[in-house]
């Protein structure tokens, strides 16, 4: 998005965007633009839907219930959906928001919640991580919502990886069968969907960690002499495979 438009307050729509076609917000953002910003009529902020593009959008109607925008110019192109799949073991909820919104800001694509022996939730709202997806996405200026999936054991996400994931290579947070630098490694990858996938505070089971490495789709890396949180890990990991690999927002 262009710099100049940085100032203005995005926000993530499901309606089409195109020239000259208003766009009625709901009562939540109507309430958050006319109330919270205070934005009247001739104002400007920034739409996106994850299809057509960033687009600069005047009001039209300020109703603190009832905001209608009308979009004027598309101000960035619609980039391809990042194909980076995250998967984490749920953590308590402030580091869990957390979670959510620093791997939007570092382009996974789809967010999935794996529950493990040590994971400390096992019960999430669902809304609530898609909120903190997408509010990442309208302060970071990221064009695509990142899809969150609801939980899964991780053992039917091992069981069913081949089959819903194709050929994508899953890329373990894991020093006990990992050593030395993560570079080689990833490179190696390069031209290969990957995934990736954090466990929790304390690490995977014996159990689990014999079943992940028995998966010819894994691939271990190592972050490092020192034990990270694991939401560090998650931000650490999710840096390095998008400065090896690449940028997929």
């Amino acid at each position: 998005m262009p710099r100049s438009h940085a100032a203005l307050p995005r926000l993530f729509i499901e309606a089409d965007l195109g020239h000259g076609s208003p766009v009625a917000l709901g009562k939540e953002q109507s309430l958050y633009l006319a109330a919270v910003l205070r934005k009247s009529i001739g104002d400007e902020v920034v739409l996106f839907n994850g299809r057509d593009g960033a687009w600069l959008a005047r009001l039209v109607v300020d109703a603190k219930k009832a905001v209608i925008l009308e979009p004027g110019e598309q101000i960035t192109a619609q980039t391809p959906p990042s194909d980076l799949w995250y998967g984490f073991a749920p953590l308590k909820t402030e580091r869990l928001d957390y979670v959510i919104q620093k791997a939007t800001e570092m382009g996974a694509g789809t967010i999935q919640p794996v529950l493990t022996q040590f994971t400390q939730v096992s019960r999430l709202k669902h809304e609530r991580l898609v909120a903190n997806a997408t509010e990442a996405a309208e302060q970071c200026e990221v064009l695509t919502v990142p899809r969150v999936e609801h939980e899964i054991a991780l053992e039917a996400l091992l069981e069913g990886w081949a089959v819903a994931q194709g050929e994508r290579r899953l890329v373990v947070a894991d020093e006990a069968q990992a050593s030395g630098s993560p570079l080689q490694t990833l490179q190696s990858l390069r031209d290969t969907p990957v995934g990736l996938l954090i466990g929790p505070e304390g690490g995977f089971s014996k159990a689990e960690r014999e079943r992940l490495h028995a998966c010819a789709f894994v691939v271990p890396i190592s972050l490092g002499p020192r034990i990270l949180r694991a939401d560090t890990a998650a931000v650490a990991a999710l840096a390095v495979i998008q400065a090896t690999i690449g940028d997929w927002r």
